[in-house]
């Protein structure tokens, strides 16, 4: 059967279920751990109305707690696992279209999570639901895995596994076709310290690691007023001044790729340093500022396989109550020392006044391409497609992929596509939306023919 042809007959019932689930505005609220929904009543209910759906349709559903969730169908002894997440990042301002009342103009589907990653969650869901309605059989169990802290901590997806049982192989779709076999080691720290006496009374900037700011705003106890209209116009920048506050606007992107925006920290400690002395404004300037590789810190790496280390620093604050912190998410290549650099991350602070925390560490991933998983997968998108060039490839971001011990990320944005995740206005092409759904039944199709193994 041509799967693309049945999934374009259901093209209105694909979009239907995407705009109900990007209509949860599914960020992180607060985290208790003993509360039905630990991550906050909207993650909470983006759990439910998934749950709620598979269950409607036939499925075998389990909700871990409020933690993570899966939706299952199939029999033998194998698992297929496919792992989504359900929460999203904050949907900062400037967006033409609303980020959680989800319009559908010019073929796209706009709001927040369309492509990262309640869109890929929706396609493998009816990859899954489409098979199951046309009676193919599934020698094996194939679970799509709802996560729902993967922007923040992976506090979900770990609590899940301590109730759940590692699936033997499978995908997440949660990054960009072909196919993902390698992802960079993702390394979360802070740079925190006191509050220092200095013309600055106040900065922030950014609301999480993985995300490049695009605002920052400060108070200072002297008039810069002048200077700082005429910084902004000298270099382009766009910013404000008001009731005594500066303010600058940069260009968000995601923390993996921090070369493709413009930190606005960094545009507003740039002003601040030509012009007060203070120790916090000087590490931001001489150590961070304009530098995605490391360089200034003096970290920076590269090799063939994962290729550069790369640096986002992405929240800032600094005030007389809570003293300095910065926000910092490293994704590392091969061959990173871990223990190495953290010490040289801490000789770095110390000479500003600051120290070193390390937040949250998550290993590399790495999968041959040879290997069976990955010619299954690359099988299912070529025959949808006809791309026979595309070849996997790997990245600095973090997906679901690296819980699996042989799982890969596969879609769902298509190659040429510009990245939308975390960006203003973020869309998915309802064509690729039926496309990847149609390469998930496929993958489906190849990864549970057999009884066992691949």
């Amino acid at each position: 059967m041509d799967f693309l042809t049945y999934v374009q007959t259901h093209r209105k019932v694909i979009i239907k279920e995407l705009r109900a689930l990007v209509r949860i505005p599914s960020m992180l609220e607060t985290f208790d751990p003993d509360s039905e929904a630990p991550f906050g009543e909207a993650i909470g209910e983006a759990l439910q109305h998934m749950l709620a759906l598979g269950e409607n349709d036939g499925f075998l559903t389990r909700n871990v707690k409020g933690y993570a969730g899966h939706i299952e169908h199939g029999e033998g002894e194998e698992i297929v696992g496919i792992l989504g997440h359900l929460d999203v990042v904050p949907a900062s301002t400037g967006w033409k279209h609303p980020p959680f009342n989800p319009e559908v103009k010019d073929g796209k589907v706009y709001g927040r999570g369309t492509i990262d990653d309640k869109g890929p969650v929706i396609a493998a869901y009816f990859a899954m639901k489409f098979l199951k309605d046309l009676g193919v059989p599934f020698n094996k169990r194939v679970r799509l895995i709802l996560g729902t802290d993967e922007e923040t901590a992976w506090r979900g997806i770990r609590e899940y596994f301590k109730h759940e049982k590692m699936p033997d192989h499978g995908f997440s779709p949660d990054a960009t076709f072909p196919l993902i076999h390698g992802e960079k080691g993702v390394l979360n720290f802070d740079f925190h310290g006191a509050y220092q006496e200095s013309p600055l009374r106040h900065f922030f900037s950014g609301h999480r690691y993985n995300i490049v700011p695009d605002y920052a705003e400060c108070e200072l106890s002297v008039d810069l007023s002048r200077e700082f209209k005429a910084f902004l116009k000298h270099h382009g920048y766009k910013g404000s001044f008001s009731e005594g506050v500066y303010r600058v606007q940069g260009r968000t992107s995601h923390g993996m790729t921090p070369y493709h925006g413009l930190n606005a920290a960094f545009i507003l400690a740039s002003f601040l340093h030509e012009n007060i002395d203070d120790p916090f404004i000087a590490f931001i300037h001489d150590k961070l500022a304009f530098d995605p590789y490391g360089d200034k810190l003096g970290i920076a790496m590269k090799e063939p396989v994962l290729s550069s280390l790369t640096i986002n620093p992405g929240t800032f604050s600094y005030d007389e109550e809570n003293g300095a912190r910065i926000g910092v998410t490293l994704r590392y290549p091969l061959g990173f020392n871990v223990r190495a650099t953290a010490q040289r991350l801490k000789n770095a602070a110390k000479r500003y006044g600051l120290d070193y925390e390390k937040k949250m560490h998550l290993p590399l991933h790495h999968v041959s391409v040879e290997t069976p998983l990955v010619e299954h997968l690359m099988a299912a998108y070529q025959k949808v497609t006809n791309d026979l060039d595309a070849k996997p490839y790997t990245i600095g971001g973090g997906t679901y992929a690296r819980v699996l011990g042989y799982g890969v990320a596969f879609g769902l944005l298509m190659p040429g596509r510009e990245e939308e995740a975390h960006r203003i206005d973020e869309h998915v092409h309802i064509d690729d939306l039926l496309k990847g759904t149609a390469i998930y039944m496929e993958a489906i199709h190849n990864l549970t023919r057999k009884t066992k193994g691949l």
